[in-house]
């Protein structure tokens, strides 16, 4: 096709070139496409005037700002429940927190003080793991962005902005009617209008513009009966912090710090044990600095700051004579975005505190669950050597609830927040903040986001009238949270007259229907056989008119599978597909007494199998479990027909 008729073919056919894949309704708005002079050809003697902005609308059902991991939890999981979605990320690449541009590790529920010790996140974030070990065994971090990308553009009914930001909001009473956003790499403001609003941004410009409550700083004792608050409550914030990897080049290396450098008070800060220097691999979370009056309006100056701060660490480190194991050394990566550990705060209808989840209270609205340790960083950070790096005031037993009223605006109506942003208090926040927690969250945010645009509600509505509908639709799509088993009256699997498996060697056949898909503390709820190559079957009295089989198998919850910048820290992980996980299955149906293979999964990557297939009418599944990516056994934890 020619240049220029490319340009041509319409609104639609241009923003395609910048946009994959492209679905929703979209416009222009500046001038047709015919019209050459918006993109500056230069036929003629005259010169190019006017606003080189270019406009454009798009129509959607749900609008997610921010595209790190809760904001493409949130995304993906609008979109498979059947919502037209935008993603707006304001960076060239997802991930947030965790991308190549700030490198932190997707961390999750662990060191529990139980025999699990792990209880790792299932749903998007896990699906997300996985894929990186299988396309990136290597631990990259720019293709880990790729991974992250191809996830997204793939998904049906998804549209995603990079380099995009939201700069202004049009409400109509307290109900957000659009949000402008802008993307800097193609000079197009895109106007988007969307029934529901997700702000999974962290810092929140879009729910702040809309008006939505929020709080920023820590609350004092007082107000929540917080025995790990301070006393009187003040502005201070969790710390930005900046990531790095080194290189060793097998031979002394000098390190010259820059002019700008701060120089390390070792002797102070290294009377905290917190603040050791364990390896000159990846960096160190200490290296921190915050705020107590608004972090985000200094942003540039704390990132300024902050390398300050970082190059005298690294020059202690490297010119002191005191670690002579980083005398062959060198920096071969440090970030120039700093991560951000707190800000905004958004408050919805319930606001989780440190009480909530120390005394692990059970919400009749639980949707997603937590269990990193209450880990408040220190006020001022590195230049605060006085106190604690952290305090790590607390470890769980076990891991508790974050309920859905966390994750809507109690004044903004169409509004949904998911992330370090929720409705959380400063307290909560040093535990829920971890990203996988916050993945959960985003999943359960984007699933309530498309519920509520298919109903016609609201998200308090949501809460008021469906909130079985919502935990239900989280639980077949691979959520948990503790105490509350699945019960889907549409799921068919629950009226078998009887399900039995070729082989048994733990748990049994009839656990796969209790309505709960993973082992608990002294409860088993998994089938596990013998060997490969074996078969699961289920009757039923009456004939069932059945279109799909969903299953879940064992990927082992209680090993971490994240990505490392340190490969040190990968002990007891696996690098690749978990080995436990079913490879190669295929579903059969009993149609008139024969059967008929109706689906099969070759080369399974993911916890949650879905067998899709024309509708039969049959009175039995038999499913074929072939092998596993290593395992010499198979281990499943439900299946469901619908």
């Amino acid at each position: 096709m020619k240049r220029r008729n490319f340009f041509k073919t319409g609104a639609k056919g241009a923003l395609a070139a910048g946009l994959f894949p492209i679905m929703g309704d979209i416009t222009a708005q500046t001038s047709s496409s015919s019209d050459k002079r918006l993109f500056n050809w230069n036929e003629g003697v005259e010169g190019i005037k006017g606003d080189p902005v270019r406009r454009k609308t798009l129509n959607v059902d749900v609008a997610v700002i921010g595209g790190g991991m809760s904001g493409i939890s949130a995304a993906v999981s609008a979109a498979r429940n059947g919502a037209k979605v935008v993603l707006v990320q304001d960076r060239p690449v997802l991930g947030g927190n965790a991308s190549s541009e700030m490198r932190v590790t997707v961390n999750g529920v662990q060191s529990l003080s139980n025999k699990h010790k792990v209880e790792r996140e299932t749903g998007i974030v896990e699906e997300l793991l996985i894929e990186n070990w299988h396309y990136n065994p290597q631990e990259s971090y720019p293709v880990w962005d790729h991974v992250l990308y191809n996830y997204v553009v793939r998904e049906k009914n998804l549209t995603l902005l990079l380099n995009t930001s939201a700069i202004s909001v049009e409400m109509n009473d307290d109900k957000i009617k659009s949000v402008v956003c802008r993307q800097l790499t193609t000079e197009t403001d895109f106007t988007i209008n969307a029934a529901m609003f997700c702000d999974c941004s962290g810092d929140g410009f879009m729910a702040a513009s809309a008006g939505a409550e929020f709080r920023m700083g820590r609350e004092g004792k007082a107000e929540f009966n917080e025995k790990y608050a301070p006393d009187e409550p003040d502005g201070w914030v969790m710390g930005d912090c900046f990531m790095m990897i080194t290189k060793d080049m097998g031979k002394p290396v000098p390190f010259y710090p820059p002019e700008y450098a701060i120089p390390f008070d070792a002797e102070t800060a290294f009377k905290d044990k917190h603040r050791k220097v364990k390896q000159v691999k990846e960096g160190f979370w200490w290296v921190e600095l915050s705020s107590d009056v608004d972090i985000i309006g200094e942003r540039d100056e704390i990132r300024h700051r902050l390398m300050a701060h970082f190059y005298g660490v690294w020059d202690h480190i490297k010119n002191s004579g005191n670690f002579p194991e980083a005398e062959n050394i060198a920096l071969d990566w440090i970030g120039s975005i700093p991560g951000r550990r707190e800000s905004r705060r958004f408050m919805g209808d319930y606001i989780l505190k440190e009480g909530d989840l120390l005394g692990n209270t059970q919400f009749d609205d639980a949707i997603a669950f937590g269990g990193w340790s209450l880990d408040e960083h220190c006020p001022g950070g590195i230049e605060n050597l006085k106190e604690p790096a952290s305090y790590f005031h607390s470890r769980f037993k076990e891991v508790y609830q974050v309920p859905f009223r966390c994750l809507y605006s109690k004044n903004i109506s169409n509004l949904l927040f998911a992330g370090r942003n929720v409705s959380v208090t400063h307290m909560a926040l040093s535990s829920t903040r971890i990203i996988g927690t916050c993945s959960m969250m985003g999943q359960a945010a984007g699933t309530a986001a498309a519920m509520c645009a298919e109903k016609g509600v609201n998200p308090r509505g949501l809460y008021q009238n469906n909130m079985n509908e919502l935990q239900e639709q989280l639980l077949r799509d691979d959520s948990y949270f503790p105490n509350r088993p699945a019960n889907d009256p549409k799921d068919k699997a629950k009226k078998v007259a009887t399900i039995f498996a070729s082989s048994t060697a733990s748990g049994d056949a009839k656990l796969l229907l209790d309505g709960v898909s993973r082992d608990e503390i002294e409860k088993i709820h998994h089938w596990q056989s013998e060997g490969l190559n074996e078969e699961l079957q289920l009757e039923w009295n009456k004939p069932q008119k059945l279109t799909s089989v969903e299953m879940k198998f064992d990927t082992n919850l209680q090993r971490k599978m994240m990505m490392h910048k340190n490969p040190a820290k990968n002990k007891g992980q696996v690098i690749g597909i978990p080995p436990e996980l079913i490879k190669n299955l295929s579903v059969e149906a009993r149609v008139k007494g024969d059967w008929v293979e109706v689906g099969k999964v070759d080369y399974n990557k993911t916890r949650l199998v879905k067998v899709n297939f024309n509708e039969v009418k049959t009175t039995a599944v038999r499913v074929k479990l072939k092998d596993t990516h290593g395992a010499e056994s198979i281990k499943m934890f439900e299946i469901r027909c619908y």
